[in-house]
């Protein structure tokens, strides 16, 4: 092949087309297939392989179909990188999460009565109303509300948490 402008201009013209198509019926994305069909015609003005003129047609489609199948490759790779980044960040949320209960449980048991404790898992593990809670516990509702106020108040000052 004759790898003057005119000769190249005339290739990429009469190709572009048919490549075009087979790169967009591979990569299913009109940019992606775009670029496969300029990332061969790029690496073929470097290189200027040799070949005959007869047979550039379908060295050409082997090069999209080559170019295609390596950016199919690298999609899949970045979806999987993206699946892990996703995977890590969610256990290091989880990790984060289960740190913070551990410490609340510790705050509550070390620094609540039981009768605090008992009135907040009635109300928030159970999702008792503070008339509910009341009743199991044979005390008001406006107790229920002075031990809730009370203990998340205590809550917040041991772990510093403005109001």
């Amino acid at each position: 092949m004759n790898y003057s402008k005119q000769e190249f201009e005339r290739l990429f013209k009469d190709s572009y087309p048919h490549m075009y198509r087979m790169a967009f019926s591979m990569v299913e994305n009109t940019d992606d297939a775009k670029d496969a069909v300029h990332q061969v015609f790029a690496q073929i003005w470097r290189r200027k392989p040799q070949v005959a003129d007869d047979s550039i047609r379908g060295y050409l489609l082997a090069a999209t179909r080559n170019q295609c199948l390596h950016t199919l490759r690298s999609r899949q790779l970045q979806r999987q990188m993206e699946d892990e980044l996703q995977q890590d960040i969610a256990a290091t949320e989880n990790e984060g999460r289960e740190e913070l209960l551990q410490q609340l449980r510790q705050v509550i048991d070390n620094n609540l009565t039981e009768q605090d404790r008992r009135v907040l898992s009635l109300h928030y593990d159970d999702e008792m109303t503070y008339e509910e809670t009341a009743t199991v516990l044979g005390i008001s509702a406006s107790a229920v509300n002075k031990h809730i106020t009370q203990s998340l108040a205590r809550i917040r000052k041991t772990f510093k948490i403005a109001k």
